[in-house]
């Protein structure tokens, strides 16, 4: 019998199929942003200036981290106030999601 090859694919965390919306939670809550091999350092610092308020120095060493870690969470608050957030940055290319902080 001849065997079949498998063909695997890069499947993001954020893009994964069959999650589970968070739409409630007494959980405080984190706005996660992920590292990809896509989006430049400068363009991860312009959108956290521009869409979370951060300032240039906070922008820089949150890129560094998101790098090195795969992923951090940069900012934390209610749904309501990271939602619009996320959805600005996933707007841009950028890979992040609200999880409940653990």
């Amino acid at each position: 019998m001849k065997e079949q090859g498998h063909i695997l694919s890069e499947v993001k965390p954020w893009e994964q199929a069959g999650t589970d919306t968070l739409v409630a939670t007494n959980s405080p809550l984190q706005l996660i942003i992920w590292n990809d091999h896509f989006n430049t350092f400068e363009w991860v610092i312009t959108t956290l200036i521009e869409v979370c308020g951060h300032t240039e120095e906070q922008a820089e060493q949150c890129a560094f981290i998101i790098h090195t870690k795969g992923k951090y969470a940069v900012k934390k608050g209610d749904y309501d106030t990271l939602k619009p957030m996320c959805d600005n940055i996933t707007d841009r290319g950028i890979g992040a999601t609200i999880e409940a902080v653990v």
